[in-house]
């Protein structure tokens, strides 16, 4: 297994004006990328300009933040011809791409679908975000930092600027490398990018990991449709797989996060967390995560289950 580490910068319109802004609200202009082996070698680099086709203008927070300019830009090549480089010198190798957060591979793919190219799956991709490894091995595992900030939490040589492609992909690879030295258990929990949905019900994503699993639907037309599905609204023990009773039916405090309660016999108390999400085509796809869960937890569970239906009470007087 190789490891391409990846970075991105993209450009944005200034006024919205442009027909293309809703297809392609950031249009890639660098891509930056290190391949790293299993041990944590570097063994390539890769760095090219993109010729802008559809933002002439350079965004001034973009302009700020990277220190380009459109006369640098315009000797680029185009992004087809240098996104077909990239993934040639990827290689034919099995490889994992790996990212500091979770939106390159989305813009990436955005941005192929615009020129009509072949995508790179037919439906998610899995991959390494480095920023929630980091903060999984150092830190608190739930908040995601800077780059940079990782780079001086692990005290890493900062020995070329930040916030160009290859720059970041660079510090990127030295943070990876330091977790697969002293955290390398961190790197079974993989993340995955869904601009393509699982195509059916055999495509759908079901990933066990230490603490909990992780669940990815298909694509529904509807909210309606979806929590008419049993698997996205069954309650399963992960870990014995038996069907369980709920202890707390289905609610959500803001319509897009739902959550329910079982108990297993064996495994104690479970918790169902569904999130509710747009895919690329229109429609509405399903992240249920299921964890193990305290006592104590599921009591405040069932506080703001409560607190949720006293709220809808109200309304209706009202």
């Amino acid at each position: 297994m190789k490891y391409i580490v990846m970075d991105l910068e993209w450009n944005q319109s200034n006024t919205g004006a442009e027909e293309e802004a809703a297809a392609v609200p950031f249009e890639i202009i660098e891509i930056g990328a290190i391949r790293l082996e299993e041990d944590g070698v570097m063994t390539g680099e890769f760095s090219e300009l993109i010729k802008p086709a559809i933002y002439h203008e350079m965004h001034k927070i973009t302009g700020e933040l990277i220190h380009l300019q459109m006369s640098e830009l315009d000797k680029g090549r185009p992004f087809v011809q240098v996104a077909e480089d990239f993934f040639r010198w990827c290689g034919e190798d099995e490889h994992l791409f790996c990212t500091w957060g979770p939106m390159d591979l989305t813009e990436l793919q955005r941005n192929m679908k615009f020129y009509h190219m072949n995508a790179l799956a037919e439906g998610p991709i899995a991959f390494l975000d480095v920023q929630k490894l980091f903060s999984i091995a150092f830190e608190d595992g739930k908040s995601r930092r800077a780059l940079e900030h990782g780079v001086e939490a692990l005290e890493l040589e900062k020995d070329i600027p930040f916030h160009r492609a290859f720059s970041d992909a660079y510090y990127t690879a030295k943070v990876l490398k330091r977790i697969m030295a002293e955290k390398p258990e961190v790197l079974k929990k993989v993340s995955f990018d869904v601009f393509h949905t699982p195509k059916d019900r055999k495509s759908e994503i079901k990933i066990q990991f230490d603490s909990y699993m992780k669940y990815i639907s298909r694509e529904f037309a509807h909210k309606t449709e979806a929590f008419q599905d049993r698997e996205v609204v069954s309650s399963k023990c992960y870990l014995c797989h038996r069907n369980l009773r709920k202890k707390l039916r289905w609610f959500t405090p803001n319509g897009r996060h739902y959550y329910c309660l079982a108990h297993c016999e064996k495994h104690g108390y479970l918790k169902y967390k569904i999130r509710v999400r747009k895919s690329e085509a229109g429609g509405i796809y399903i992240v249920k995560t299921t964890r193990q869960i305290s006592q104590e937890e599921a009591d405040t569970l069932r506080e703001r289950s409560n607190h949720v239906k006293e709220l809808h009470k109200r309304r209706k007087i009202i």
